[in-house]
């Protein structure tokens, strides 16, 4: 029989493996899950792999897709580093895309590219007062972030109905529910022509960049990551666990509003009811997946990114619910969980033998 026993230290080797293993049985149950479907496994793998890499036109899809994912989850990960947990990401980005939207709407055709600098400010602020709102009633009240903040969620969605329906809703957009295309001026510049690949994926790589030196390389990345795991410690250092907090939720905020800027402006172009896309719960799981390391989330953001496309073709191409981008999502984030028991403990192989009395 086999049997979990303690590692006298954590392996590093599973902490860098259990994510590869944790994809590996994400794929095979994804095999087992076609083949009850009805659908060619093999097809099924293609679609997920292989198309969103197959074109150039393909992977700048890839990128549009990972750039949110990256930047939300780069704001997650100095929060999870700081023992704060934020759920609500997903609503630091639907508030960061009505600030941002709301800006852009003041332009016209003799609004210069300047503006672009104010929209993606004010969607870094949205999402900063967002988060700062969890914040507020954790350091005063002691509320829980995590109800707080997922909460906070549906309130965000709430108000960007509201708007979409009523004030902001385009009189001449045969009463859909959204606003007008914003102009021009107001598009995030593009990296090359025929992609819709915008500079959103240089600012998410710097973020990364930045995140690095910040968390390691830096006593306030230091002091951050104490204040939040180790308050008392961090008191008889002379750090605050108190600004470990508003740090933590507001520059998690900010990624997430800059996030629902650069959507916004870039690739939809408009305010609708479908700005809420799942990056801020998806972007939970590309922290995880990628170790909380800045380097890592972004090959998990990647790899999450896939799925989204993945899913979109699977419905179109195989006939599957677009739902299934949500199955692998938690496919992997289970597996993740399951596979990260190993770098604690090793699996050992026990023999037992039965030892018979004399008669």
């Amino acid at each position: 029989m086999f049997k979990l026993e303690p590692r006298p230290q954590a392996s590093r080797w599973w902490g860098l493996g259990s994510p590869l293993l944790a994809l590996a049985i994400t794929v095979l149950i994804g095999v087992a899950l076609f083949m009850l479907l009805g659908k060619d496994p093999l097809r099924g793998l293609q679609v997920f792999f292989w198309e969103p890499l197959k074109s150039a036109y393909a992977i700048g899809e890839l990128m549009v897709k990972a750039t949110p994912l990256l930047l939300i989850a780069l704001g997650l990960a100095v929060c999870y580093r700081s023992n704060v947990w934020n759920i609500g990401a997903e609503g630091q980005f639907v508030i960061g895309a009505l600030a941002a939207g709301g800006v852009a709407l003041l332009a016209d055709k003799g609004t210069g590219s300047w503006i672009i600098v104010p929209i993606l400010l004010a969607g870094v602020l949205g999402g900063m007062v967002w988060a700062g709102i969890t914040a507020l009633l954790r350091d005063r009240f002691n509320a829980s972030e995590i109800l707080v903040s997922l909460m906070l969620v549906y309130v965000a969605v709430q108000l960007l109905s509201y708007l979409v329906f009523g004030p902001w809703k385009d009189p001449a957009g045969y009463n859909f529910p959204q606003t007008r295309m914003f102009d021009a001026a107001t598009q995030i510049p593009r990296l090359m022509k025929g992609s819709r690949v915008s500079v959103g994926l240089l600012i998410a790589l710097a973020g990364s960049a930045a995140l690095w030196v910040f968390l390691f390389r830096t006593k306030a990345g230091f002091a951050q990551q104490v204040g939040g795991l180790a308050p008392a410690a961090a008191r008889y250092a002379g750090f605050s666990s108190r600004r470990a907090l508003w740090l933590a939720l507001l520059v998690s905020g900010g990624a997430a509003g800059l996030a629902g800027a650069l959507e916004v402006a870039g690739p939809i172009g408009q305010l609708t009811p479908y700005v809420p896309a799942g990056y801020g719960f998806a972007a939970i799981i590309v922290a995880y997946v990628g170790r909380l390391h800045p380097v890592g989330m972004v090959f998990s953001a990647i790899l999450m990114s896939m799925f989204y496309i993945g899913g979109e073709l699977a419905q179109s191409r195989l006939g599957l619910p677009k739902s299934l981008t949500g199955v692998f999502q938690g496919l992997l984030l289970f597996s993740l969980l399951a596979c990260d028991t190993l770098i604690a403990y090793r699996v050992r192989f026990v023999t037992t033998r039965s030892t018979g009395g004399a008669r």
